[in-house]
């Protein structure tokens, strides 16, 4: 049976990876319209990190969900890069924004050390859970 604290951890992924893929939508609609770049080649390649990061975190989620041991580690690094850029976002003056992104990056961190989580997702590719 599948614990409450990884749902709670795998929606967070979730949302972070819907955020990002809005992000990407918002720069592709700059980028149609003509939003001034140095570098048009350089902001498609922007473009497609958002959308590779994106489905990179879907699958994280997913695959957490599922119970998989692997996308712990991912996750955790994702919550790092958001705490990174929400820490600035916050004493940046955006307050929302900054409290947006850490918030949920703190609850994902706490989670992915809840033992329920590590016990539950220590499945290793097709192998029933190790513990």
């Amino acid at each position: 049976m599948r614990p409450p604290p990884v749902t709670v951890l795998s929606l967070i992924v979730a949302a972070e990876a819907t955020a990002l893929l809005a992000a990407a939508g918002w720069y592709a609609i700059q980028l149609i319209t003509g939003a001034p770049v140095v570098s048009f080649w350089g902001a498609v390649f922007t473009l497609a990190l958002l959308l590779s990061f994106s489905a990179w975190l879907y699958a994280v989620a997913y695959f957490l969900f599922r119970g998989f041991r692997w996308p712990r580690a991912g996750a955790l690094v994702a919550q790092l890069f958001v705490l990174t850029i929400g820490f600035p976002t916050l004493t940046g003056g955006y307050i929302a924004a900054g409290f947006a992104m850490l918030v949920p990056a703190v609850l994902a961190v706490v989670l992915l050390f809840n033992k329920r989580v590590i016990s539950f997702a220590s499945r290793a590719g097709g192998a029933p859970p190790a513990l």
